[in-house]
């Protein structure tokens, strides 16, 4: 055990050196945003700094990501405002110089078009940003081609336009315009503009644009190879592993009947109970919308026939849906580490229902404060700087603004610190349980510390900077260290069924969250490729997200064996649905985060489809299939603990196959088939033309969305008896008497 645990805290300690180490390197070799942007020869100021922050606190404020997305990170309705910029600035002065010949660009021979071709390079890839003056130099024809951009996306911001689900008046102030299409400028620079003495640019050649050469780099290539090939390597290595170890746990003969059939229900777990309420309505309102989100993929502005973006616009519906999918599983795993709390211990603590209760005011107040911010921001009535503290931050995930961040960092450390005395009560007792519950302990203090990374940038830190934070937040505290969570609570109930010994889950656990991080906190960066990072990102998010996938590969074996358990003993069935649900979640980390992950994983991959809806296909699958169905399968396990009655299987079953089925059917027939029409489309024309209207709005594209409905329905369906499964069950449990 000494040398899991010395493995354990050389992963952990190396990663994140590495990783920090490569964040002071994005801080120092970002793209530079310049004192001034001016003019050739003549000197004229087109741009300033304080108009490029601006604009990006403006973009901000109208939803961010939420409305399109920039370097290929956002929604997928709109255009990547990035790529859209650089290929009509690059056709405009294509077309420009072709006014020579008399014509369009389209329209001249293979000769001139190459001669213009590269005169367009040169002027757009010469880096011509100034160390000293710290200015950036334009030419004339490229400021010409700004002002074309700058009229087409004021017109589509005020105006709004449909197929981008954009509505009118979105943003009528002409300042905030003029500085939203300064900061649309600088990402497109950067996008396009050689890196000093490199033959690639900010964005390492991001996005796919042929008029410009913009094409993959030799190192995502080399480094998309290489991860493919430690993928295989250690697959191997691991199984080998697997299938050496996994028989040589402590043997237990299995009980006959159920060890948890006398546990006592304790005031603080029936306290925790009203989460489970508030947790279910959450998940309803998520799914009503995600309804509407999905619809004005279809109809733009409007929800069959009615036209309710007015007041709900695609930006806010979105933002709503994202965030309320992180708040209810979230406070699905932190419910569970309440409830589970005194199991731990065996003991009540003073204050620990206040606690308990304080906390679920805080989750309401957060949920609907953080909401209202986002609508208030998005529909501008709140200043700038209001709308970062307030409103909308504008970054998928964690939208909402530093106010509401703060609030949720303070709840988070009071759960910590109410989870941890449990948890160090039952340390001390220095039993066979010791390894697993210091593993348990560790993931619990990491949830509440990791999530202060979201509050490492300020209003006006650049975009490689946010996004080097905002990858904490999402993936390492998110994907990290509640992943190691939920694996430690799931050892730690099984060995209390004596299913497993104490021992051996303690012993596993820690090997687990050793070989799940050796890959996940520097797989961190493989959402880094193309933001402006250097390209040792590139280097080490390629290797060590490969690996990631490995110990994905062997969830067979955990569908088996957790099939196996109920099978065992007849009492066993007692724990039926719970365990299905676990079963799912390790069908779709195999699938969701195994498989779709690697889909977009290498760099070779993600260069073509970041940002089509193949992230969608991943994002769905990965987000509810793994952290979702877990959520579920821990408010089953905590109310079949306590019941004291024979559950209604109908509503179980239906809930189970409908949402598992309506995933698949939602993927199969819409998600998956929309991403690789977009991806082809990326690959062989442009990354501009794989988010354009013209082809989103098409008629297999069209026809690809409706079908969606068929999944969905069903999914819903599934939602419907879930919940009302819960809610039942949670009130009869509310008002039975301890």
């Amino acid at each position: 055990m000494k040398k899991t645990w010395i493995a354990f805290i050389s992963v952990v300690a190396i990663s994140f050196i590495v990783l920090i180490g490569v964040g002071r390197e994005i801080y120092q070799t970002q793209p530079p945003i310049p004192e001034k942007v001016i003019l050739k020869n003549t000197g004229e100021v087109i741009y300033t700094k304080e108009d490029i922050q601006t604009g990006q606190n403006v973009w901000e404020s109208i939803g961010g990501m939420e409305v399109g997305s920039i370097w290929g990170h956002g929604s997928y309705v709109a255009p990547d405002w990035t790529a859209d910029w650089l290929h009509k600035e690059a056709t405009f002065m294509l077309d420009t110089w072709a006014k020579e010949f008399n014509t369009t660009y389209a329209e001249l021979d293979v000769e001139k078009q190459a001669a213009l071709k590269a005169r367009l390079i040169k002027d757009i890839k010469t880096n011509t940003y100034d160390e000293n003056t710290k200015t950036i130099t334009i030419s004339a024809e490229r400021l010409n081609a700004t002002k074309s951009n700058t009229a087409h996306y004021t017109k589509i911001f005020s105006e709004g336009k449909e197929q981008y689900a954009i509505p009118k008046g979105a943003l009528t102030d002409a300042k905030k315009l003029a500085q939203l299409n300064a900061f649309l400028f600088w990402t497109s620079w950067a996008a396009s503009t050689n890196r000093p003495n490199a033959d690639y640019t900010y964005t390492s050649n991001w996005p796919n644009e042929p008029l410009i050469n913009n094409t993959i780099t030799n190192s995502s290539i080399i480094w998309s190879g290489l991860s493919i090939v430690l993928l295989l390597f250690f697959i191997g290595v691991l199984t080998y592993y697997y299938l050496s170890n996994h028989e040589k746990g402590d043997l237990l003969t299995k009980p006959q009947s159920d060890p948890l059939i006398n546990l006592k229900f304790l005031p603080s777990q029936k306290a925790v109970l009203k989460y489970f309420l508030i947790i279910s309505l959450l998940i309803v309102l998520q799914i009503v919308l995600g309804i509407i989100t999905v619809h004005y993929t279809v109809e733009g502005q409007a929800f069959f026939g009615f036209e309710i973006s007015k007041f709900l616009p695609y930006s806010v519906t979105r933002t709503w849906h994202t965030q309320l999918a992180v708040f209810w599983i979230a406070a699905t795993w932190l419910a569970t580490g309440l409830f589970l709390a005194p199991m731990i211990s065996g003991k009540e603590f003073k204050y620990h229902i206040l606690g308990i209760n304080f906390l679920f005011v805080a989750l309401l107040f957060i949920v609907l404060g953080s909401m209202l911010g986002e609508w208030l921001g998005v529909h501008q009535f709140l200043s700038l700087t209001m709308n970062f503290f307030f409103g909308h931050q504008g970054y998928e995930y964690m939208d909402l603004g530093r106010f509401w961040q703060i609030i949720l960092g303070v709840g988070l450390v009071l759960w910590v610190l109410m989870v941890s005395q449990h948890i160090v009560f039952a340390i001390r007792k220095n039993d066979a349980s010791k390894s697993l519950l210091t593993i348990l302990l560790i993931s619990v203090m990491a949830i509440g510390m990791f999530f202060f990374s979201g509050l490492m940038y300020g209003e006006n830190s650049s975009l490689p900077v946010i996004n080097y934070w905002r990858w904490w937040l999402v993936h390492l505290w998110v994907e990290g260290f509640f992943e190691v969570f939920a694996t430690v609570v799931i050892a730690y109930i099984f060995s209390q069924m004596k299913i497993i010994s104490i021992k051996t889950a303690g012993r596993v656990s820690v090997a687990s969250a050793t070989i799940f991080l050796a890959g996940g906190i520097l797989g961190t960066l493989h959402h880094l490729y193309f933001s402006g990072t250097p390209v040792k990102a590139i280097a080490l998010g390629a290797t060590f997200s490969a690996l990631e996938v490995v110990p994905l590969t062997l969830m067979g074996y955990e569908i088996k064996e957790n099939w196996s358990l109920l099978k065992s003993t007849s009492w066993m069935q007692k724990y039926k649905w719970p365990i299905y649900f676990f079963i799912a979640v390790s069908f779709w980390n195999f699938l969701g985060a195994g498989v779709f992950g690697f889909l977009i994983n290498p760099p070779i991959a993600l260069y073509y489809i970041q940002g089509l809806n193949t992230t969608a296909v991943h994002a769905h699958t990965a987000l509810f299939g793994v952290y979702g169905m877990l959520g579920m399968g821990f408010i089953l396990i905590c109310l079949r603990f306590y019941s004291d009655r024979i559950w209604d299987e109908t509503k179980l079953k239906r809930a189970f196959w409908g949402l598992n089925i309506g995933l698949i059917a939602m993927v199969l027939l819409s998600l998956l088939p929309i991403g690789i029409i977009q991806a082809y489309t990326s690959i062989t024309k442009g990354y501009s033309f794989a988010r354009d209207s013209e082809l989103l709005y098409s008629p297999t594209i069209q026809t690809l969305k409706w079908l969606r409905m068929v999944g969905d329905i069903i999914f819903s369906v599934g939602i419907f008896y879930f919940c009302w499964f819960a809610v039942s069950e949670t009130i009869y449990n509310l008002k039975r008497k301890n």
